[in-house]
C-alpha cells in the first residue's frame, strides 16, 4: 500500500470516528433537550418543520460540509440533534469523509512535504513562506471582519437595561 493510500485510510478512519462521535453527541444532546425544560420550545410547529427538513434534506449538507473548514462539526452536531435517520446520515458521512481524507492525504500532505523540504534545504526561505502564509490568512480574516463590521447596523446604545 502506498504512502498516500495509507495516509488516506488513516485519515478516513479518523474522520469517521470524529464526525460520527459528533453526530452521537448531538443525538444525545437533542434527546436530553427533548426531556428538559426546553421540550416546550422545541416542539413548536416551526421547529418540527425545520427538524423534518433537516432529516430529509440534510444529508447533502453533511456530505458537502467536509469540503469546508469549521462547518463540518456544526453540520454533524446539528444532524445528530435533529435526529437525522442513520440511513441518510451514514452515506453522507462515508462520502464526505472519503472526500476529506483524499483531499488531505494528497493536497494537504503535499503542501506540508514541500514546506518541510523547503525548511530542510533553505531554512530562511521556508520561514519566509510560512510567514507569508500566516500573513495571508491573517489579512483575509481581518478583511472579512472589517467587511462584516462595516455592513452591521450601527449600535445606537439606546437599548433598555
Amino acid at each position: 500500500m502506498g504512502k498516500v493510500a495509507l495516509t488516506a485510510a488513516a485519515l478516513y478512519v479518523i474522520v469517521l470516528l470524529r464526525a460520527g462521535g459528533t453526530f452521537a453527541v448531538g443525538w444525545l444532546a437533542g434527546a436530553g433537550a427533548r426531556r428538559s425544560r426546553l421540550a416546550g420550545r422545541i416542539s413548536t410547529a416551526k421547529f418540527v418543520r425545520v427538524e423534518r427538513a433537516i432529516q430529509r434534506w440534510g444529508a447533502p449538507v453533511v456530505a458537502l460540509s467536509f469540503l469546508t473548514v469549521g462547518f463540518q462539526t456544526v453540520a454533524n452536531l446539528l444532524a445528530g440533534s435533529m435526529r437525522m435517520p442513520l440511513t441518510r446520515y451514514l452515506p453522507a458521512l462515508f462520502l464526505g469523509g472519503a472526500a476529506w481524507a483524499l483531499i488531505y492525504a494528497t493536497a494537504g500532505l503535499g503542501v506540508l512535504e514541500v514546506l518541510l523540504r523547503l525548511f530542510a534545504e533553505h531554512p530562511v526561505l521556508g520561514a519566509a513562506a510560512v510567514a507569508g502564509l500566516l500573513l495571508a490568512v491573517g489579512g483575509a480574516v481581518a478583511y472579512r471582519r472589517r467587511r462584516a463590521a462595516a455592513s452591521a447596523p450601527p449600535d445606537t446604545g439606546d437599548e433598555e437595561s
